[in-house]
């Protein structure tokens, strides 16, 4: 039987180099946008506020954001906004607009495009902010038709396009509405009671977009970026039942209002946007508390190398919703910027912002992965939690254990040992074996090759793990989608069994 699989092994070897389709080496994309959504800024700087350096010296916010890595900037777009650029909601809570007029919104744009910075329009079809809360209808608007509607919007999107265009400003980037996941419009493009027209909206725009702009990417915006089945069923039905058009799904990530950091979550929802519909995708919205300096780090550090960690490098991006505030400042007391206040009407960035210029790299050795399997949806977990060499390595749906956390750590041509949280020991194959079949075990680490692990990129734009001693790959014995199956190396095959995603932990 030996003798058989080794003679298997060297036909499939061979067979995959000769006819071109061994799967690619997995490169992470170091071309993610860095972004910030700055449409408090130019109002801000108006009522007197100012930013300084570390050193205390004055210096115009965006600079100060671009040496803190940012390199794109998000801008709202409103209707009619209020002409105090303040909207008081249905609560009685007051809360600043930002100067998102047309004009405004023009002006922004060419003052990012002068730094060199990459620009995200954002149209709210609104005179206020969008969300699944508020989807109204602008003012100039009311009392239209449901098909009517839909001019408006391409009118809209055409002459705020065209109004950019005429600076020679040609988005990277446009959202066709924000955070759509209840519609827009409403009532009439609710997502819920006439999805079919919510996509006519939405392609309205997008047509309106590639009208002025071919090259710029439309983005579809849904909020809750850590609830995958609701992304879904959006996508379901506007991609696949209503024809609907878009180059990018982006996703809102707050942990602080979902009440936990659900990253891996977050992580697998990006993984089967670009994987199940063929979808580049970013992080549209996302910030921490203000006063967590540390751990509002931490989290954008998370969600670069979840972006990073999207195969075929459909992570394109993330944006902090705001950084250049503090609660103090504002009249609803937005807690989530990313700036402290060091005198009167006087604020600098805090530390959590430098995770953008010490970007992430993904399967970095400073984090952590889960590593789940497509066939089972289970997790690579070392047997009973142990700590001891030559302990079975088995799939289990996932608990956050520690034992079912893994790093990354490169050792040569291209090679990673894989490292278990919980114990320390890397990921071998055992005995130094090249059968099928051959189980993995935990193992000290020796440098022996049975213990290294190429990460390489399929077809079908999921990874799988191919060990260097025997070439074969990881999977799951027989198949089996029972909670303590054992992870066992086998021929490569088109199985899900073989495939696998990486979901970054907290």
């Amino acid at each position: 039987m030996k003798k058989l699989s080794k003679i298997i092994l060297i036909f499939a070897v061979a067979f995959l180099t000769i006819f071109g389709i061994e799967p690619k080496d997995v490169y992470a994309n170091e071309d993610i946008a860095y972004g910030a959504d700055i449409g408090w800024l130019n109002q801000l700087e108006n009522e007197g506020i100012t930013w300084v350096d570390n050193n205390g010296n004055q210096q115009d916010a965006l600079e100060l954001l671009k040496d803190k890595g940012i390199d794109a900037v998000r801008i709202r777009a409103f209707v009619k906004p209020n002409s105090d650029f303040k909207w008081t909601k249905p609560d009685g809570s007051t809360c600043l607009l930002g100067y998102a007029d047309t004009e405004g919104v023009v002006y922004t744009a060419k003052r990012a495009k002068e730094l060199g910075m990459k620009v995200l329009i954002v149209f709210h079809y609104s005179d206020h902010f969008a969300d699944p809360m508020y989807q109204d209808i602008p003012s100039e608007w009311e009392g239209a038709t449901a098909s009517e509607l839909e001019k408006y919007v391409y009118d809209y999107t055409h002459y705020v396009m065209t109004r950019l265009a005429e600076e020679n400003i040609y988005p990277e980037w446009v959202q066709v509405g924000n955070e759509l996941t209840s519609g827009m419009l409403l009532p009439y493009g609710s997502s819920t009671t006439n999805f079919e027209q919510l996509a006519k909206y939405l392609n309205s725009g997008y047509d309106a977009v590639k009208a002025v702009s071919s090259s710029t990417k439309v983005v579809t915006h849904l909020a809750h970026g850590n609830d995958i089945g609701g992304y879904e069923w959006f996508l379901e039905q506007f991609l696949n039942t209503y024809n609907g058009k878009t180059d990018v799904v982006g996703m809102s990530y707050y942990p602080l209002w979902i009440g936990s950091n659900e990253i891996e979550a977050m992580t697998e929802n990006l993984n089967n946007i670009a994987v199940k519909y063929d979808k580049e995708v970013m992080v549209c919205e996302t910030g921490g508390y203000e006063a967590e300096e540390q751990q509002t780090y931490e989290l954008l550090r998370q969600e670069i190398n979840a972006l990073k960690s999207v195969p075929d490098n459909k992570g394109i991006g993330i944006f902090y919703w705001e950084p250049e505030v503090n609660s103090s400042i504002l009249p609803d007391s937005y807690p989530l910027g990313a700036a402290k206040v060091v005198g009167e009407n006087k604020l600098q960035f805090t530390s959590a912002l430098d995770a953008f210029r010490k970007s992430a790299t993904f399967m970095s050795s400073e984090t952590s992965f889960e590593i789940k399997n497509y066939n089972s949806r289970k997790s690579l977990n070392i047997n009973a939690g142990s700590s001891e060499n030559s302990a079975n390595v088995e799939q289990y749906g996932y608990g956050k254990w520690e034992s079912q956390k893994w790093y990354f750590e490169k050792v040569e041509d291209g090679y990673f040992k894989i490292i278990n949280k919980n114990s320390g020991k890397v990921l071998e194959i055992s005995d130094m074996s090249t059968d099928m079949g051959a189980p993995c075990k935990q193992y000290e680490y020796n440098g022996g090759w049975n213990q290294q692990w190429k990460i390489v990129e399929t077809s079908d734009k999921k990874y799988k793990i191919q060990n260097r001693l025997s070439n074969l790959y990881l999977g799951i014995n027989n198949e089996s989608i029972d909670d303590g199956a054992w992870c066992v190396q086998m021929a490569d095959s088109d199985s899900q069994n073989t495939k696998w995603c990486f979901l970054v932990t907290e």
